[in-house]
């Protein structure tokens, strides 16, 4: 696998527009070559056209494309491709069954639940990859000790793969799994997918599966204990139908490259590129793996989205990730994707400037392409005259023969032009009017184009901030390395922003991902589940697997021509914490083995040590546990590329000048061909820098100098133009928007590395937020819509009661539902920003996170029969957490205990818990304050105060300009503007809305007089909640993207009755309301507004013991005395339409021991409606199913004890349906989203979000 001679050798990225092709040529020089991917008239196959036309045009002999290409100068060919992504976004793989556990058929279709936009009131589900599927009466189930339940004769016990003893319940009937087969086969599908409950550490049953299929005629059988044996079904589960569904489809494509060869490339070393970043054998290539010393940040900008990665010594993995809203587990490099790039389109909304994420695509392209497109980031770099047509081939046009046009660009941006410099005077005539300055001037085009380029950096910026903050790291302290087509442009401006001082731009930048598969290793893993505590008695065994995976690795390398010099191995352990789901994959590279380790290196030290990197703290006394062994080696192929450039002295010379604007305005440029400059040549900024596929930004006060390599290298200065006033610059304040954001995402993310808790670390139940003085919400990440407005209403209540006693150094502890608070579990951490100077403060941040118990009459302080607020837990109105920067442990201590000394009541049940995540929560308002006081010392106190004024104005614009088109549309329908609508609780409680609007000031009154008294039980609702539930409605019906803050409520009066359900006295128990009356509040607004039919309003929360049941469901099993008996969808439950509502779903748990269950749930006795002719959705309902066979139907709400064999059934509701059936031609549907259209980003960043917006 070393470098071949004589021979020409290819590595070739085939993506979804171009195709690129590196070629080293017999003599070692180097040669690249970008052609279209698909380009039917003219050839078949991209890749295989490009090595035609490389051996044609070097070897001077014709090589007909009608001909298979002769191989014998060929060495070898690395390939990357789409054509799995592709195949699974246009849902065009291989017709593909799934063999399920009995019980289980619909568990990938309900998967995780999440909601891909928080906001989007189209919710609808992704296509399973599946036609078919078939459930196999198996099953079998973990041993526990202590296992309680019944034993029904004699049970086989087997050892699993992790060492768990697991107990055969049903044993597999291959005669009636074999007529399944065949039935499926008379069918037409030949690709099967299985996955078996518990699979991944007892596969026998799925063997014995694969091996009949397969015996039976399958094509091809994918297992999920092969494919990746994790854990998890649900992921497993999506994993290995991803395999079965797109296998077939590669090889397709594989059987077609081969066939435009000799010989079929037989003597050919051919490599593919796996998402891991290694090389695999062609024969070894699959669908599941096929989805694509200094700090380095790797910029990728193309056209329709910009790719973020992050590089430190080694790539960086992650293990879960999603692509077209399919969940695969398998190694990926950690890329993060998100929706800004040269195709990005430009919009002027409500007064803001947007970028994206809507797309040009590449066809019709941006407006300079002459076919009719938007304006997009292209444009606006054309219009400053970044972008030289000149420059480019003439491939634009319908007839694809001109030029980029410019014309076109500047037509629409005069166009755009004179939609906003009219709002802008009517914004700068109303500052006038209250006294500040003056209208300015217009803006010019180029000012808007600029504008523009200034807002998609600071949308890129926001990625790049996550993910290296997220891990503790410093962005400043990285090099930006930057390729692709259209990232050089925008380099040296993203740089600045991050602080960054280096950009480093390869010489083969506009084809790297091809030049990387050169010189890339080829790569081979192995992976086994675990079960073993990290420990001296442990090592044996864990270094007798670490030996076996690593020998079958060197086995397989060996094989594939390798020695032992050129292969390396690297061990990893999945590692967390015993008791918590937060697992690291970790190497011991830095940290030899030594007398307490295992062979492979000391891991404990290791984990540890990236634990208090990523999250600011460790658990020294906790066990360690290991949930996976990988091994991954790498055959090293030991190519170098042999690229020198020129030396050369004195100045380089321009091949033109132009004129460029930037914030100065035009200035003469410099325009270089990348190819002409000699090493070690400076280049002043303003220049430009081109080569064939990528054109290079040099900014003022930045200086660019080619390297040996023939590399460029930028050092970028400080941007000497950050004077800002105070009038309103619409482009600073998209800037300002994205900026009050990060902060509020970057302590998020503090707030998530430095907890301790499930409940925040984990599953991210908590937000952060920002605040003007007057307590006003500036900004609030993550979007958890309880907490969207009740936080404002927090912190206004704290300025309020303690005014001027606030100082410097204090930190306010509430939950209290007078106070703000949503319900008690809900604890608020609130810091006041000083400045010096200013006596009061001048902003607030404040963070409210769910903690997992406080006290309470129950474990997990959620009662589901609370009569008042104190049975709920401990109470906090206006608590001093922090006095004069000292943390109040004793009295925080004391208060969390306090519900002790009521009746049947306990202090809090995890006091360590409690304190560490509210320090936890105090470090992240910490952080908060320290970004704003960096915000601040940059443009200074009164222009950041403006901006936050400015940008609550946008919000209130956007919900003006809502309500103003809705009333218009109402009026002319029905000839008022007033609409109202009522809901019932299940108890009877009625929840009345009547809305007033007035067209003219695009406002509103909601009015919810006539809505039930306050109630017995707990589901009361602070006002808080309701305004929750209001800026979530508003926001929705905006459908818009805009700033959540106060503005959101400016056009709104809100009217709620005292003593209601949803303004209760100050002792009522709220723990419902929070969760329960806050969707029915919801589900009202919109049945108003005739929006959408009812979601299933409640979320069912049912617990045991003294946690939620809310887990993946072997990990359910692993952990607790439970079994999952099914777990399907509820058919029919979702009312008929001509959009049906969703269904619901039935799961059935079966406990081993003895538990006490608790149940707190609603629409079991009301239906949720359905709207403009659609039907309701069916009710729920809970059955307990007593082991002597009595069935109970227990109610919405209650706690019981249970006896193993004891079985819950939960029945949720389904969705109401939506319009007649009889308004469509067809049968009744439910929506499908475009997943192109849906799913553009993918990375760590973005599941971080869905995980926050999915809680």
């Amino acid at each position: 696998m070393a470098e071949t001679q004589g021979k020409f050798d290819f590595a070739i990225d085939r993506g979804g527009t171009f195709t690129d092709v590196f070629a080293r040529l017999p003599d070692g020089s180097e040669r690249v070559l970008k052609l279209l991917s698909r380009d039917p008239q003219n050839y078949k196959d991209a890749p295989t056209e490009g090595i035609r036309r490389v051996l044609e045009e070097e070897t001077g002999r014709m090589f007909p494309r009608e001909q298979p290409v002769d191989t014998s100068l060929i060495g070898w060919i690395r390939m990357g491709t789409t054509v799995a992504t592709n195949a699974l976004l246009e849902r065009e793989g291989e017709r593909t069954a799934l063999m399920v556990t009995q019980g289980f058929k619909d568990v990938l279709h309900i998967g995780t639940q999440a909601r891909p936009k928080l906001f989007d009131l189209e919710v609808a589900v992704p296509d399973v990859l599946y036609e078919e599927v078939i459930e196999v009466a198996e099953r079998v189930v973990l041993v526990q000790d202590g296992c309680q339940l019944p034993r029904k004769g004699p049970k086989r016990i087997v050892t699993g793969s992790t060492g768990d003893s697991l107990e055969v319940w049903r044993e597999l009937d291959l005669d009636l799994v074999e007529k399944d087969l065949k039935g499926v086969l008379s069918r037409g599908i030949t690709s099967l997918a299985v996955l078996l409950l518990h699979s991944y550490t007892w596969s026998d049953h799925e063997k014995a599966v694969g091996a009949l299929a397969l015996r039976l005629g399958f094509s091809q059988v994918s297992l999920s204990s092969q494919v990746m044996p994790m854990v998890r079904a649900v992921p497993r589960g999506y994993t290995v139908c991803a395999d079965a569904y797109l296998t077939p489809k590669i090889h397709q494509y594989l059987k077609g490259f081969t066939s435009g060869f000799k010989g079929g490339l037989k003597d050919v070393d051919v490599l593919f590129m796996q998402s891991d970043g290694g090389l695999t054998p062609m024969d070894q290539f699959c669908g599941s793996r096929a989805m694509e010393k200094k700090a380095v940040i790797g910029f990728d900008m193309g056209g329709t989205s910009t790719d973020v990665s992050r590089y430190a010594g080694q790539y960086e993995h992650v293990f879960e990730a999603t692509t077209a809203g399919v969940t695969l587990q398998a190694p990926q490099l950690d890329i993060n994707t998100v929706a800004a790039g040269g195709g990005s389109r430009l919009f002027f909304r409500s007064g803001m400037f947007v970028v994206g994420p809507e797309s040009a695509g590449a066809h019709p392209g941006p407006a300079c392409y002459r076919k009719g497109g938007p304006l997009t980031v292209t444009d606006a770099n054309l219009a400053l005259g970044r972008l030289l047509p000149t420059f480019f081939p003439k491939i634009f046009g319908p007839g694809e023969n001109e030029a980029l046009s410019s014309e076109e660009t500047m037509k629409h941006f005069h166009r755009l032009s004179k939609e906003i410099n009219p709002f802008l005077s009517s914004k700068q005539s109303q500052v006038s009017t209250n006294g500040a300055n003056g209208s300015g001037p217009e803006m010019s085009v180029e000012e808007v184009a600029m504008g523009f380029i200034r807002v998609a950096n600071e949308a890129m910026c926001r990625p790049i901030r996550a993910l290296t903050q997220a891990k503790g790291h410093d962005t400043s302290q990285h090099v930006l390395a930057c390729f692709g087509g259209a990232g050089g442009q925008h380099a040296c401006a993203i740089a600045r922003a991050l602080g960054m001082k280096t950009v480093f731009i390869h010489k083969y930048s506009g084809v790297l991902s091809a030049y990387g598969l050169a010189l890339a290793d080829v790569v081979e893993e192995e992976q086994e589940p675990c079960s073993l505590q990290y420990e001296q008695q442990a090592f044996r065994d864990l270094n007798r697997r670490v030996e076996q995976l690593s020998e079958r690795c060197r086995e397989t390398l060996c094989a594939r021509g390798f020695s032992s010099s050129q292969i390396s191995l690297e061990v990893f352990l999945h590692l967390r914490y015993k008791g918590t789901d937060c697992a690291l994959m970790v190497t011991a590279d830095g940290h030899p083995a030594n007398a307490q380790s295992c062979a492979a290196g000391d891991f404990r030290s290791a984990f540890t040590k990236r634990y208090l990197k990523e999250f600011g703290f460790t658990i020294p006394d906790r066990p360690i546990m290991v949930d996976d062994i990988r091994v991954r080696g790498c055959g090293k192929s030991g190519i170098k590329s042999v690229y020198e450039t020129k030396t050369g002295r004195g100045q380089a010379k321009p091949v033109k000048m132009t004129k460029c604007y930037f914030e100065e305005g035009y200035l003469d440029t410099g325009v270089y061909l990348w190819e002409e400059l000699p090493s070690g040549h400076s280049i002043k900024g303003p220049a430009i820098i081109i080569d064939k596929n990528s054109t290079i930004l040099v900014e003022p006060c930045c200086e660019a100098r080619l390297t040996a390599g023939g590399d460029v290298c930028m050092t970028v200065g400080s941007d000497p133009h950050c004077a800002l006033g105070t009038e309103l610059n619409t482009v600073q304040l998209s800037i300002f928007s994205h900026r009050f954001m990060s902060i509020a995402e970057q302590m998020g993310r503090v707030l998530q590395r430095t907890s301790i808790s499930t409940n925040i670390k984990e599953r991210l139940d908590f937000s952060c937020a920002v605040f003007g003085p007057d307590g006003g919400l500036v900004s609030n990440a993550p979007h958890i819509p309880v907490h969207l407005g009740a936080m404002q209403e927090t912190v206004q209540f704290q300025i309020r009661s303690l005014g001027n006693t606030l100082k410097e150094g204090d930190v306010i502890l509430s939950n209290h539902p007078c106070a703000g608070g949503s319900h008690l579990p809900d604890l608020t951490v609130i810091t006041p920003v000083f400045r010096k100077g200013v006596s009061s403060p001048v902003f607030f941040v404040a963070s409210r996170g769910h903690h997992a118990d406080i006290g309470g009459i129950t474990p997990g302080s959620m009662p589901p029969h609370s009569t008042s607020l104190q049975q709920e837990g401990a109470v906090f109105v206006s608590f001093k957490l922090v006095t004069g920067g000292v943390f109040q442990e004793e009295a925080v201590t004391e208060a969390l205990m306090a519900p002790a000394q009521y009746p049947e009541s306990s202090g809090t049940r995890n006091l360590h818990d409690n304190l560490s995540d509210l320090r936890a929560q105090v470090a992240a308002n910490r952080r908060g304050s320290q970004l704003v006081g960096e915000l601040i010392d940059s443009y200074g106190l009164a222009v950041v105060q403006a901006y936050m004024g400015y940008i609550q104005s946008n919000a209130e614009l956007a919900v003006r300009d809502m309500l103003r088109d809705f009333a218009r549309r109402r009026r002319q329908e029905t000839g008022s503007l007033d609409v109202e609508a009522e809901d019932f609780m299940d108890d009877g409680t009625a929840i009345r809305l009547r809305v007033q609007i007035n067209e003219t000031e695009g406002s509103a009154v909601f009015d919810f007089t006539g809505t039930g008294t306050e109630v017995w039980g707990n589901c009361n609702a602070p006002r808080a909640i309701t305004l929750s539930a209001l800026i979530y409605c508003l926001r929705c019906m905006v459908g818009q993207d805009i700033p959540l803050n106060q503005g959101c409520l400016a056009p709104i009066k809100v009217v709620i009755p005292p003593g209601s359900i949803l303004q209760p006295s100050q002792n009522a128990a709220v723990v419902g309301g929070n969760v329960l009356t806050s969707q029915r509040v919801v589900d009202v607004i919109f049945r108003a507004f005739e929006v959408c039919a009812a979601s299933q309003g409640c979320m069912n929360n049912i617990s045991f013991g003294s946690e939620s049941v809310g887990y993946y469901e072997t990990i359910l099993e692993k952990r607790y005395p439970v079994i999952l008996e099914h777990f399907s969808l509820r058919p029919g439950s979702g009312g008929a339409g001509r959009y049906c509502g969703g269904d619901g779903v039935v799961r059935k748990l079966l406990f081993r021991n003895q538990v006490v269950l608790s149940v707190l749930t609603e629409r079991r006795s009301t239906r949720p409606y359905g709207l403009q002719g659609g039907e309701d959705g069916s009710s729920g309902l809970n059955l307990l199913h007593r082991a002597d066979g009595r069935v109970l139907n227990l109610g919405g709400k209650t706690s019981v004890s249970l006896q193993p064999g004891d079985m819950f059934c939960l029945y949720t509701p389904g969705g109401g349906g939506y319009g007649r059936e009889g308004d469509t031609n067809g049968k009744p549907q439910t929506k499908r989203r475009r997943l192109d259209d849906t799913f553009p980003e993918r990375g760590s960043v973005f599941e971080y979000r869905m995980a926050q917006e999915g809680v």
